[in-house]
């Protein structure tokens, strides 16, 4: 039988959760954590990353089977909300190919809702990655353009 050619993908945010990615997507492995350099996590009500250099986001990678893409790219709203692109990321020292999705800029900057925010700020407590960068995020959403949800 053919070996199922897997895809890694980098997430940053709700697809921190473990629990979460468990129910969507039963066979990804989380494979490391890491850090997507020169981007900022971002809020348009859901999240996203955009280029700034200087800033970083921190990231895991997950090993995805087809399936798993296919509800990924359901759950993102792909190609309409999210698109896909192929970033380069460091990974246990070296380089690597993965999968992320990138919000198509369709919304205005706006602040999550508790329980969306709660769901990646789990994720945050548990891959150990700080908080801080996840609060600031929010605060620049409602600085840039959204109220309190």
């Amino acid at each position: 039988m053919p070996r199922v050619k897997r895809r890694l993908y980098i997430a940053y945010g709700a697809n921190l959760n473990v629990e979460q990615m468990a129910l969507r997507c039963p066979t990804a492995e989380v494979i490391g954590t890491a850090i997507l350099e020169n981007w900022q996590l971002v809020f348009r009500g859901v999240a996203s990353v955009e280029r700034q250099v200087g800033s970083y986001v921190p990231v895991l990678v997950w090993s995805l089977q087809p399936e798993d893409e296919l509800s990924l790219d359901s759950f993102e709203g792909w190609p309409h909300l999210y698109r896909k692109e192929i970033r380069r990321i460091r990974l246990s020292g070296k380089m690597i190919t993965a999968m992320i999705y990138i919000m198509n800029n369709v919304r205005d900057y706006n602040p999550p809702s508790s329980h969306y925010y709660e769901t990646i700020r789990a994720g945050y407590k548990r891959a150990g990655f700080d908080e801080d960068i996840l609060q600031n995020a929010v605060l620049d959403s409602i600085w840039n353009g959204g109220g309190v949800s």
